[in-house]
């Protein structure tokens, strides 16, 4: 019998897709354990989510650090302390460096709100608004480094309607989000999806960004 695959979850926020994750846990939906929250923010509202969920908790203010790369290895010490096979980026606000991009190439995963090509970066959902598409969603993918452009797990799309704001259009995205990334999850979980050829994509030189 497999054993419960490992997470880290690092958010930055409200912590929504945190809580969608660790329901699937404790609704025996998905077989994982959730072993850490890593959070730059200490008073955000995901971190008292993990507190009540049990879960262990990782804050801390990246301004008291001399580099990106500084606090990062000190996550990264935590993550490999507790045996953590997959990290789930789930609205973290911070760039990644290669220390832990590389340490965890191909066993890192992000949701981001458009369907990917289109609109990386910030305010994705405002976007797509501005470009005047008909057609946006989500996107799972792997980190790879670049500012989202590793390689697409699973999308989900969302028609635009008449009338959409940011705030009407985030609302109803959301709810998507908080189906299919721990759906994605379990199916890395259950093998459903194969993470290697990923972790095999390794750049030799490095990682590019």
């Amino acid at each position: 019998m497999n054993k419960p695959l490992r997470i880290a979850i690092f958010a930055s926020g409200s912590g929504s897709n945190f809580q969608a994750i660790a329901d699937a846990v404790q609704g025996g939906k998905l077989d994982a354990s959730i072993e850490l929250l890593v959070c730059d923010r200490p008073q955000a509202p995901v971190v008292q989510r993990a507190q009540e969920a049990g879960v262990a908790v990782h804050t801390f203010r990246p301004k008291e650090y001399p580099s990106r790369e500084a606090y990062e290895q000190e996550i990264l010490e935590l993550l490999r302390g507790k045996q953590v096979d997959l990290v789930v980026l789930a609205g973290y606000m911070r760039i990644l460096t290669d220390v832990l991009v590389g340490a965890y190439w191909g066993r890192m995963i992000n949701i981001h709100p458009s369907l990917l090509p289109s609109f990386p970066g910030l305010h994705a959902v405002r976007q797509a608004l501005v470009h005047g598409v008909k057609v946006t969603g989500i996107t799972v993918h792997v980190v790879d480094g670049g500012l989202d452009s590793g390689p697409i797990l699973a999308q989900r799309a969302l028609d635009i309607v008449p009338g959409d704001t940011e705030q009407s259009l985030s609302e109803r995205i959301h709810p998507m989000e908080h189906e299919l990334l721990p759906h994605v999850i379990s199916q890395i979980a259950s093998g459903q999806i194969d993470l290697e050829p990923y972790i095999n994509l390794k750049p030799k030189d490095g990682i590019h960004s």
